[in-house]
C-alpha cells in the first residue's frame, strides 16, 4: 500500500512538472527567415537569336560551358515568346520591357506607312525615319518606335548612377534590350562595330575592332567538330542555296559575311562585351549595372543551314565555350552578377530536311501569297486600278497594308476580296483584319493554350498592324525559294517559333527547374523585384518568377 501509494504521488508529481512545464516553458517560435541577399552589382541579360527551346532541350546534355552554368541555376525550358509575329526585333523587344509587342509597339522587323512619303512606304523597326539620312536599309539606328521604357531606363530612374551597355551583331538587338537611354551601345556594320548618330566609338570599341579586322584578314582554319556532331553531318539539297548541311566555317581572308555567319561572331561580340565591362566599370559602381548581350550567330546560321546540320551542332558547343569565357572574364574580376538568358524567337529547319525527317507536311510558301502578286489578282478580281502597287507588305506572310491610293469607298471592297482570297489558299491557317484584332481581349490565359487569334491580338497594334493580317499552316515557310544565306527561318505563329528556353544564374542560388510554361515578359518583373525597384502595378504584363528555390521568395 505504501509502494502504490508512493508510486501515484510521484505519478501527480511528474504530471504536474509535465503541466507546469506546458505552460511555463516559452512557446518554440521559427526561426527567422534568412535576409535576402543584396541586390547583384550587375545585370547580364544574354539574348541567343533563333534559340528555339527544341533546339535547347536536344543539346542541353553536351554543354559544359557558360550554358552548363546556367543550368546549375533557376531553369525554365519552356518560356514562350508568346506573340505571333516571332521575329527578332518584336522579341528582343520582350525580353527587358516585360510587355508584349502589342504594348511595345515593336509588331515585326518592318512594317509599312501607306501615307508616309518615303517611296517604299517601310519602316524598320529600329530606325528614326525622321532623319533625311534614314532609309528602312540603311536605317539611322534609334530606339524611337519603343514605347515603353526597358529594364536598364527603369534602373537609371531609381539611380541615375546605373550603366546601362548593350551589345550585338544587330543593332535591332541594341536597341529593343537597352532602350532609349543606354550609356554605350555597338552593334556590327561592314564587319565592325559602330554605334549611335552623333557619337564617337571609345578606345574600347577601336579595340574590339582592331582584334575583329585582324581576324578577318588572316582567315581562320574550319573548326572541329565535337565527336558527337557526326550524326549531324548529313547535307541536304535545297535548290539554288545549294547544299547546306556540309560545312565547318573555314574562313578565307577578308571575307566579312562568312565570318558574320559563323562562332567567330559571337567570340567578337564577347570580346566587347567584357571591353565594355571594363571600359565602363560595371558591377562595380555605386549601383546596379546592366549589361544586354544579344548573340546572332545561332540566327544567321539558321537561316544559311537550317538548323540540324553540322553547322548548327558546331555553333552550339561554341556557344557554350563563349558564353562561359564570358562568365569567366566577370568571374576573374570579382563582380556579383546575375546572369539571365533566353531568345528573341526559336526557329524551324528547312523544309527539305524536315521532308526527309517524317514531317511530310513542310514545304515553301505559294509565291503568289506575296504582296506584289496578291495585289494584281485583286486588282483583276474587282476590275481596280491604282498608281503603284495595290498591296504592301513584308512577304507572304503577317501584315498587309493597302494603298493609301485606293478611293474611300473601295476600300472594304479591297478588304473583303483579300480576306476571301487568302482564307481559300490551301496553306493559309488564319486571316484576320485589323478590325477583327481590335476587338479582341488581350489574353491572360497560359500562353502554350492561346488561339491563333489570341497570339496575333499580342502582336497588334492599332497605329502599325496591318489592314489584314494572314498566318501560315504548320511548316509553311515563309520564303518562297530557298537562296544562299536563307534557306529556313521564323516568323510563324506556331510553337517551334514561340518557345525558347529561359535561364536565370546567380552565385549561390539553389538550383532547380519548373517545367510549367512562362514567358519573356516575366523577366522584366522578375529582375525588378531582386533589384528592389518600386514600380507602378500595371507596368508589366509578365510576373516576378520566383527564384528562391526554397521557402523564401525573391518576388517581396
Amino acid at each position: 500500500m505504501h509502494l502504490r501509494a508512493a508510486s501515484r504521488a510521484l505519478g501527480l508529481v511528474v504530471a504536474g512538472s509535465l503541466l507546469f512545464a506546458c505552460h511555463a516553458a516559452p512557446a518554440e517560435t521559427p526561426a527567422p527567415a534568412a535576409a535576402p541577399p543584396p541586390p547583384p552589382r550587375l545585370i547580364v541579360a544574354i539574348s541567343v537569336d533563333q534559340y528555339a527551346a527544341d533546339l535547347f532541350a536536344q543539346y542541353r546534355e553536351h554543354y559544359t560551358g557558360g550554358i552548363a552554368r546556367l543550368l546549375s541555376g533557376a531553369v525554365f525550358p519552356s518560356a514562350f515568346q508568346s506573340h505571333a509575329a516571332t521575329e527578332t526585333c518584336p522579341g528582343h523587344s520582350t525580353l527587358l520591357t516585360g510587355v508584349h509587342p502589342s504594348r511595345t509597339g515593336i509588331i515585326a522587323n518592318n512594317w509599312f506607312d501607306p501615307a508616309i512619303a518615303r517611296g517604299d512606304k517601310r519602316i524598320y523597326c529600329s530606325e528614326d525615319e525622321r532623319d533625311p539620312a534614314s532609309t528602312s536599309r540603311e536605317p539611322v539606328v534609334s530606339a524611337v518606335h519603343l514605347k515603353v521604357p526597358t529594364l536598364g531606363e527603369y534602373m537609371k530612374q531609381a539611380d541615375p548612377r546605373s550603366r546601362s551597355v548593350a551589345v550585338s551583331a544587330k543593332d535591332r538587338a541594341v536597341m529593343m534590350m537597352g532602350g532609349h537611354s543606354i550609356d554605350a551601345a555597338y552593334w556590327a556594320l561592314k564587319g565592325q562595330f559602330v554605334t549611335l548618330k552623333g557619337r564617337t566609338p571609345s578606345p574600347a570599341a577601336m579595340s574590339a575592332n582592331a582584334a575583329m579586322a585582324a581576324i578577318a584578314a588572316r582567315g581562320a582554319p574550319a573548326y572541329a567538330p565535337p565527336a558527337w556532331c557526326a550524326a549531324h553531318d548529313r547535307p541536304v539539297p535545297a535548290g539554288k542555296a545549294g547544299t547546306p548541311g556540309s560545312g565547318r566555317f573555314a574562313l578565307a581572308p577578308n571575307d566579312p559575311d562568312a565570318f558574320r555567319v559563323s562562332p567567330r561572331m559571337d567570340a567578337v561580340t564577347e570580346d566587347l562585351a567584357v571591353r565594355m565591362v571594363d571600359e565602363n566599370h560595371l558591377g562595380r559602381g555605386p549601383a546596379p549595372d546592366i549589361l544586354s548581350v544579344s548573340f546572332s550567330a545561332t540566327d544567321y546560321i539558321g537561316h544559311a543551314y537550317g538548323n540540324q546540320g553540322m553547322e548548327m551542332c558546331i555553333q552550339m558547343a561554341e556557344l557554350d565555350r563563349t558564353i562561359g569565357k564570358l562568365f569567366a572574364a566577370l568571374d576573374a574580376r570579382g563582380i556579383d552578377y546575375l546572369a539571365v538568358l533566353s531568345a528573341d524567337h526559336g526557329g524551324s529547319d528547312l523544309p527539305e530536311r524536315l521532308d526527309q525527317q517524317a514531317n511530310p507536311f513542310a514545304g515553301r510558301v505559294d509565291s503568289a501569297l506575296e504582296p506584289s502578286p496578291l495585289g494584281k489578282a485583286i486588282s483583276a478580281d474587282l476590275g481596280l486600278a491604282v498608281d503603284g502597287p495595290l498591296l504592301l507588305g513584308d512577304g507572304a506572310a503577317g501584315d498587309v497594308y493597302l494603298s493609301a491610293k485606293i478611293p474611300a469607298d473601295q476600300r472594304p471592297r479591297v478588304i473583303e476580296a483579300l480576306v476571301a482570297r487568302l482564307r481559300a489558299h490551301p496553306q493559309v491557317a488564319a486571316v484576320f483584319t485589323r478590325a477583327d484584332l481590335a476587338a479582341l481581349p488581350v489574353p491572360t490565359e497560359n500562353p502554350q493554350d492561346w488561339t491563333l487569334a489570341e497570339r496575333a491580338r499580342a502582336s497588334f497594334d492599332p497605329e502599325r498592324t496591318g489592314d489584314v493580317l494572314f498566318l501560315l499552316k504548320r511548316a509553311i515557310l515563309a520564303g518562297a525559294a530557298p537562296g544562299p544565306g536563307y534557306v529556313a527561318g521564323h516568323g510563324s505563329p506556331w510553337d517551334y517559333d514561340r518557345r525558347v528556353p529561359l535561364l536565370f544564374w546567380r552565385k549561390g542560388m539553389s538550383q532547380f527547374e519548373q517545367p510549367a510554361p512562362v514567358e519573356t515578359v516575366d523577366i522584366a518583373p522578375t529582375l525588378a523585384a531582386i533589384l528592389g525597384l518600386k514600380l507602378p502595378a500595371g507596368t508589366f504584363d509578365g510576373r516576378c518568377l520566383d527564384l528562391d528555390g526554397g521557402a523564401g521568395s525573391t518576388c517581396r
